[in-house]
């Protein structure tokens, strides 16, 4: 009987007690309407088993309370475009030589366990090698490793495989080649479909890999730099488009955006998602000139020192990276385009290029939405459901995540203070729950 009642102990004091109840906090449901002021939020096991407010609804008898008094209380956040294999390096080449071997066991466990201590509950990884993807995302499904629910790619699809890159590019040859390179992602059990460079395929080759994919139920995320790739990716399919564009063109040309904005009028198409990945390019000139930032210690979680260091000596000079070279040029161009998706009825989602040169897991979802309310002027209810709600909808897995409501999984953050008035209290989150189970 001690050896249970321990045992008990043991599971409550690491975040297993099996009935919790968040009690006192400003709820954000995700779903858009007004806050619920006191809010009280019953979670039973993994799921959401009541909610309502301090008065109106009983606590369950030995249920762990867990005060949430004076914050808000909101769905665990998404980040729709990260890359786990990467940590903030300058040079691909050099971390791809030396530390792919590692992606599976180091780097990217420590990637997800940042997302997830950011209050990152739910990420799509866009571009990675097969077998430490699948990987990576089965562990953390079966509680053996910390980390949001992954939704994964695996490799890029492309016209041909950069130098060096075969592992997580695959280049296509022709019509049949593109839909044998789909179903074999298919088989291995991906969850989605990164499809890049696409203007330099033939038509045949994209729209075999966007028709094959849809065939296997899988849905197409494509890249969107150049306009090209929006075009021939609209004319494909594409259900959802990543990035605001390398050209210097200060707006999305006409054609481009007559041809999105008669796919958003196809309702019976569902929303047209973009993933608009501008916190990068538009803090980059900041983080040039104010580098202490990079300093904060969150982003070393889960990593050797010898590979702390050696990210910390690839950015020892911020003014000089290649990376970020265009950046001049292509700034100007982000909130332009931005609000032409908006005002075209494009749904926008929170993504962010996560891993990219100076820009770390722990850091980067929190400067999006930033980003989006502080130098965009976006509605802050309207940002967080695009970090919430509807990337659960893009997924397929709106029943089960993306809303605090019963019945649903219990993936829940909260912050200290008025989020809606200070969206940048995301960058410090007191408490992650995901699945019923408190991480922080």
């Amino acid at each position: 009987m001690k050896k249970l009642v321990y045992l008990f102990f043991l599971l409550a004091s690491n975040g297993f007690a099996q009935t919790k109840a968040l009690v006192g906090g400003t709820l954000i449901d995700g779903f858009g309407g007004k806050p619920l002021l006191n809010s009280v939020v019953i979670i039973e096991g993994e799921r959401i088993k009541a909610i309502g407010q301090v008065g109106s609804i009983e606590i369950p008898k030995g249920a762990e309370i867990i005060s949430t008094e004076g914050m808000s209380v909101m769905p665990g956040l998404w980040d729709m475009h990260v890359h786990l294999m990467i940590n903030g390096h300058s040079n691909y080449t050099h971390w791809d030589k030396m530390y792919l071997k590692l992606a599976k066991d180091v780097i990217m466990p420590s990637s997800a366990h940042q997302l997830l201590m950011a209050g990152v509950t739910s990420a799509r990884d866009l571009g990675g090698p097969l077998e430490p993807s699948l990987s990576v995302r089965d562990r953390i499904n079966k509680g053996e490793i910390p980390g949001p629910t992954m939704y994964m790619s695996g490799p890029f699809i492309q016209h041909e495989a950069y130098a060096g890159t075969a592992e997580f590019r695959w280049g296509v040859k022709g019509a049949e080649d593109a839909r044998n390179k789909v179903r074999q992602l298919a088989k291995a059990g991906v969850d989605c479909i990164k499809l890049i460079d696409q203007d330099q395929m033939t038509e045949a080759e994209y729209m075999a890999v966007v028709d094959e994919a849809h065939k296997n139920k899988l849905k197409v995320v494509g890249h969107s730099h150049r306009p090209d790739e929006i075009r021939r990716g609209l004319k494909a399919g594409v259900d959802n488009f990543e990035h605001t564009g390398l050209a210097a063109a200060p707006e999305y040309p006409d054609d481009i955006m007559a041809a999105i904005k008669e796919r958003t009028a196809k309702m019976s198409l569902g929303p047209l998602f973009w993933t608009p990945t501008v916190e990068g390019l538009h803090n980059y000139e900041y983080m040039r000139d104010n580098p202490e930032a990079l300093d904060n210690t969150s982003w070393h979680l889960g990593l050797p020192d010898s590979i702390i260091a050696d990210i910390k000596q690839s950015i020892r000079h911020p003014g000089r990276l290649s990376y970020f070279g265009l950046n001049p040029i292509r700034k100007p161009t982000l909130e332009k385009k931005i609000n032409q998706l908006k005002n075209a009825g494009v749904v926008l989602l929170i993504g962010t290029d996560s891993g990219i040169p100076m820009k770390f897991h722990s850091q980067s979802t929190w400067n999006e939405l930033d980003v989006w309310v502080n130098k965009f002027g976006f509605d802050p209810m309207y940002t967080i459901r695009a970090a919430t709600y509807w990337p659960a909808v893009m997924q397929g897995v709106e029943k089960d995540f993306g809303t605090v409501s019963e019945g649903k999984y219990a993936d829940i953050i909260a912050v200290k203070g008025d989020v809606l008035r200070h969206i940048a209290l995301l960058q410090d989150v007191k408490m992650v729950i995901k699945k019923g189970k408190r991480y922080k």
